[in-house]
């Protein structure tokens, strides 16, 4: 594990790896048949977690990817944005350009015209005269540069007034058993030789892995057994990799002057779904929200990753009041029905946090109320279902507000933008 920062020869074996092994492995013939979900650059949660659900719909957004890798963030975004009709454009930049290319045809195969590709080296970006940004994606790579606090701080002079950033980073306890093997390959597979060669180790070392070997035991990611040989590569032979625990994180994000706006998902960083003994929750009900979030990820011991929406320290994000009676709830990604089929006859929705299963309470009524989100219906709307089902105004409140804080918590209810 280098956690110091690396020289000429790692970022040097950095540029050489994907090149030769772009990541994550994509085939642009897939895009007819599938597009890939996930978090960061979601455009609901951009819309909610770093503009508050206050910034119009019409308002063109310029994004950034920055080191956009094969594309997976980046085309998800200038999907979503096509099919809203979102007037904007994707900016990618990446300095690999067979990553770029895959990227590129990707995007053709789509038929996008709001994204375009730029290569450049994100530790020179200044030369790139790129201008200024709405948002900013940086997924997965802060974590391989030599020195991501420059990075970082050169993407916040980046953001126009009232931007933000959609980050992702590994984390180390959910990684357990990778350092091992990556610093066991360092020996075996020395960054001189060619990657070709080092993947070839790294093949044969994975089939006669012992069966104590901590990765092994290690179920919280898959690339080395699903990615391909850029997946294998990419976790164990990455010539720079480090780690940072939600502390870390923060301290990352302060000296950039950011201010976190949505760690994903708000919930899985809170130590209480954990732990139901009242003492305990007593003794986490006053402890400050960092320190809460570092009891979490210590407990659970599977985060892999940590995924934030930040903003500037000085520009706090302005939520939409949820309570509002215009205000219009929209279903992230499944819908209401489905969701509502997975609450249990206990009134709990079991919740994957990675591969930990926590059982969510929410109201009774939740099983009713999530049919009825269509991003259509304000919450007023929803109140008059309600009251139709003998559900009084007052009553639905105190319903509503447990259910959306809970739900927006697990990232499956957020706030639409207005038009």
């Amino acid at each position: 594990m280098d956690a110091t920062g690396g020289g000429d020869a790692r970022d040097g074996g950095l540029a050489a790896q994907y090149e030769a092994y772009p990541y994550p492995e994509r085939d642009p013939r897939e895009e007819k048949r599938r597009l890939l979900i996930g978090s960061p650059s979601h455009l609901r949660e951009i819309d909610y977690w770093v503009f508050g659900a206050t910034r119009p719909r019409s308002r063109p957004l310029r994004a950034l990817v920055a080191g956009c890798g094969t594309g997976d963030g980046a085309i998800m975004l200038a999907t979503h944005m096509s099919r809203e009709a979102r007037p904007g454009e994707v900016v990618c930049v990446d300095r690999s350009e067979h990553a770029l290319r895959i990227a590129r045809e990707r995007a053709q195969a789509r038929g996008l015209e709001n994204i375009r590709f730029v290569p450049g080296d994100l530790t020179r970006l200044d030369a790139l005269d790129l201008g200024a940004f709405d948002y900013i994606d940086c997924c997965g790579v802060l974590h391989h540069l030599p020195d991501p606090d420059a990075v970082l701080s050169t993407l916040t002079g980046m953001l126009a007034p009232g931007g933000g950033m959609g980050l992702m980073v590994y984390a180390p306890y959910g990684r357990t058993g990778v350092y091992m093997v990556q610093d066991a390959l360092a020996r075996l597979a020395p960054l001189e030789e060619a990657p070709a060669r080092r993947l070839d180790v790294a093949r044969r070392v994975m089939r006669h892995l012992p069966a104590t070997a901590w990765l092994r035991q290690n179920t919280n990611f898959g690339d080395h057994l699903t990615g391909g040989d850029a997946g294998l590569y990419d976790l164990l032979l990455n010539p720079r990799d480090r780690a940072y625990d939600v502390t870390a994180l923060f301290g990352l994000l302060d000296r950039a002057g950011l201010s976190v706006a949505c760690l994903m998902e708000p919930l899985r960083y809170d130590p209480a779904l954990l732990l139901a003994d009242p003492r305990l929750r007593a003794r986490l009900r006053d402890m400050p929200e960092r320190d809460r979030a570092a009891v979490a990820e210590d407990l659970a011991g599977n985060m892999a990753t940590h995924v934030a929406y930040v903003t500037r320290a000085d520009s706090p994000v302005s939520r939409a009041d949820p309570m509002a009676m215009d205000s219009v709830p929209v279903m992230r990604e499944i819908p209401g029905v489905e969701l509502a089929k997975q609450i249990g006859p206990d009134d709990r929705l079991p919740f994957a946090f990675g591969t930990l299963v926590v059982p969510v309470a929410v109201p009774p009524q939740t099983r009713g109320l999530l049919p009825l989100i269509d991003g259509e219906r304000t919450v007023g709307d929803l109140a008059a279902i309600m009251e139709t089902r003998g559900i009084p105004a007052a009553r639905f409140a105190t319903i509503w507000r447990t259910m959306f804080a809970t739900l927006s918590g697990l990232n499956r209810v957020l706030l639409r933008a207005p038009k």
